[in-house]
């Protein structure tokens, strides 16, 4: 889906690695994470939070991934992409665990 992409597979080493980097990155944010979960929920008084994190998500996405692809295309799209984002920040809130790697590799095997 990536700009860049390489058909090359990822060694498990950096597979890994870019695990642990996640979920580190979750924990340092996971006091934004809920606060944009909980502005997603009351959407009335909070609404500026989601909606800011929302277009930043999409400005990466424009700026980093492949335009043409039907999955971007679909992340784009703002009236359906609510439900991935939510799975997503979900996600990673709940990687923050101790056994958030494990836990975050079993989700990305599942996909």
């Amino acid at each position: 889906m990536r700009k860049s992409y390489v058909n090359n597979n990822i060694k498990i080493e950096e597979f890994d690695a870019l695990i642990k980097i996640t979920v580190e990155m979750s924990r340092y944010l996971y006091p934004y994470i809920r606060q944009i979960l909980q502005s997603k929920e009351n959407l009335e008084k909070n609404e500026d939070t989601w909606n800011d994190f929302n277009n930043r998500l999409i400005d990466l996405i424009k700026e980093r991934f492949n335009l043409d692809s039907i999955r971007v295309k679909k992340l784009l799209n703002k009236t359906n992409n609510d439900e991935t984002i939510i799975k997503l920040l979900l996600t990673l809130s709940l990687c923050i665990s101790n056994h958030g790697n494990q836990k975050l590799k079993n989700f990305l095997f599942d996909i």
